[in-house]
């Protein structure tokens, strides 16, 4: 077996969640669940409950420790639902999930505040949000009352000018929000530099080459790379057949510091991960 001693992230090697101390002295796996018809990955489309609840059993079985539940995709030109539709995508699926598997951790992938409001008295555990606030920054007061952890994503609205540095921008960006969320109360925040979120193809390679520059700011980092446009494209294939490029990609963001790995294909990076940690 490899052995990877990866102490880059170890500052903070855990978080709370609802009282319990989550460990990550290895990189844990959040399996992804679009409650959507129009996710740029077909196959993780879910819209019926019982697909929802099967999809789910599969991902813990293979060794998701975070199911993240969505309802509004965030694909390049996708519409977005109304407030009534994203909540009748996945309030459903969070009440299923939540009776079905009462020890489950699960995120909601949404930036609107009332949804994860009715999603946190259900029950959720972290609110994973790409706009960063900026969408509805009353989301944030949803995270603060019910204590959860907030998923804080660099998200441009569009790609910086080529000639700036994006590890420093995304440096600046990271120190600046968490600053501002922990005097609204967070403490638990972790970073996801938002890879495919207004960057070109090439600052998306240069901010996962330099990831370990996130690293002093003591927040563990989530990255979501699987089967994006930045490992398909680059391979000149279609995001059904960017598995291998995923799970080696994922691999080398582990070297780098990665606590998080949002995946849709848990199986594959369960044995990547046990293969270098013990």
């Amino acid at each position: 077996m490899l052995e990877l001693h990866n102490t880059t992230f170890r500052k903070q090697s855990t978080i709370n969640i609802k009282g319990q101390l989550f460990e990550l002295n290895r990189p844990k796996i959040m399996g992804i669940i679009n409650c959507t018809p129009d996710s740029f990955y077909k196959d993780s489309r879910q819209t019926n409950i019982k697909d929802i609840i099967k999809t789910a059993e599969q991902m813990l079985i293979d060794g998701a420790d975070i199911l993240d539940i969505g309802g509004a995709s965030t694909r390049p030109g996708s519409k977005l639902p109304s407030v009534k539709e994203e909540e009748e995508r996945v309030l459903p699926a969070i009440k299923g999930l939540r009776k079905q598997f009462p020890k489950a951790i699960i995120s909601i992938d949404t930036c609107r505040s009332e949804i994860a409001r009715k999603c946190a008295e259900e029950g959720i555990d972290i609110i994973n949000d790409v706009s960063a606030y900026k969408d509805d920054p009353k989301i944030i007061e949803v995270a603060a009352k019910h204590k959860l952890p907030y998923i804080l994503t660099y998200n441009r609205n569009k790609a910086i000018n080529n000639n700036e540095n994006i590890s420093m921008d995304a440096i600046r960006f990271f120190s600046q929000k968490t600053k501002e969320l922990k005097e609204k109360g967070l403490t638990d925040i972790i970073l996801d530099p938002g890879f495919g979120f207004g960057k070109t193809l090439e600052q998306n390679h240069e901010l996962a080459k330099h990831l370990d520059a996130l690293l002093p700011l003591e927040n563990p980092i989530l990255i979501g790379v699987s089967r994006k446009t930045m490992i398909y494209k680059k391979l000149n294939v279609s995001p059904e057949e960017s598995l291998t490029g995923t799970t080696a990609f994922q691999t080398y963001l582990c070297f780098k510091g990665a606590a998080i790995l949002r995946v849709h294909d848990v199986k594959d990076a369960q044995q990547m991960i046990n293969l270098l940690y013990e």
